[in-house]
């Protein structure tokens, strides 16, 4: 294999004027080191795609694909989610490049691992993994929620990398493989794991978002962690399952208990103990219907197949010339 390697930079845009500049002058940078270096070759390109942006993302990007060709842009219809735009880019790019990284535009993630990735890719690996070391810079609430989240999707039996998101180089036929899976209700890192072939990690720390703010609050990632789980484990409907099986032992149990009291003579008025029994189980009922009913919306999605982007606008070298 040619060790000069045809690589994209995948990097999903949600209102991030404040920080596109610094984003893009250090990625050219080190782009710069590595043609240097002879790792990447002429033809790699840093590509952001701008997810419906509100503020001037895409007049920047616009202005920065001109400016530089290393630079493109890939501007969506409208606001379709980050999990969305991520993989819009990357299918955007799928054909044109040796491998692809994906990774965010706050700076948090260290850009400064894409070398080894791509050196695991020359290597013959065809998915590396961003793997945090050490969440620091998390707050309490926030790192002890993540490593909930990582252990409970494990312990329902999804193949997922602990402490690792969105940030990871994946192979053109890795990216062939992803682009097999035509479902709507998107989970990243939870889909890679299954397109399998060879794989590794790199460790990073991670830093503070340089500019801007967070584009995931608490709402939206307890939101995102429930989708998780939902479209890749039908566990929680098992759970309901056998929850649903041991009341009915337990009321079967009730019953025989409360005859044979009946039969004794020793029953009193228990109005305290049937108003929690009642709540209880209508409260189990409501929460399962619930449960099952998010279920049958994602299958709603599936079944609709409305597409999961649309792109407006591809700005790239070849409109330069």
């Amino acid at each position: 294999m040619d060790k000069s390697v045809n690589l994209y930079v995948v990097v999903p845009c949600y209102n991030e004027e404040a920080v596109l500049p610094e984003t893009s002058k250090r990625m050219l940078e080190l782009f710069s080191t590595m043609k240097n270096d002879g790792l990447i070759n002429d033809k790699s390109r840093i590509v952001f795609v701008d997810d419906g942006s509100k503020d001037k993302t895409w007049s920047i990007i616009d202005s920065l694909a001109k400016e530089h060709k290393e630079i493109a842009g890939v501007k969506l219809a409208r606001n379709a989610g980050h999990q969305n735009a991520l993989l819009g880019g990357l299918m955007t790019v799928k054909n044109d490049c040796d491998c692809a990284v994906s990774i965010d535009a706050d700076l948090q993630d260290d850009i400064n691992v894409i070398p080894d990735m791509v050196k695991h890719y020359i290597d013959g690996y065809d998915v590396v993994y961003g793997v945090r070391n050490k969440r620091d810079t998390d707050t309490f609430f926030k790192r002890s929620t993540a490593v909930g989240f990582y252990k409970l999707m494990q312990a329902m039996g999804v193949n997922i990398v602990f402490n690792h998101a969105d940030y990871r180089l994946m192979s053109r036929r890795a990216l062939e493989g992803l682009a097999e899976f035509p479902e709507r209700n998107l989970f990243l890192r939870g889909m890679v794991p299954l397109v399998g072939y060879r794989s590794t990690s790199v460790c990073y720390d991670r830093n503070e978002r340089f500019a801007g703010e967070s584009k995931y609050p608490l709402k939206k990632m307890l939101s995102f962690a429930f989708d998780g789980i939902t479209s890749f484990s039908i566990s929680p409907i098992r759970i309901i399952s056998t929850f649903g099986a041991i009341v009915c032992v337990i009321s079967v149990a009730m019953a025989i208990y409360a005859l044979v009291e009946k039969l004794l003579g020793n029953t009193d008025s228990g109005w305290a103990s049937l108003m929690m029994s009642i709540w209880f189980i209508g409260g189990v009922q409501l929460l399962s219907v619930g449960l099952i009913g998010e279920y049958i919306g994602k299958l709603y999605k599936e079944v609709k197949r409305r597409p999961r982007y649309i792109i407006e606008t591809y700005v790239n070298e070849k409109d330069n010339n």
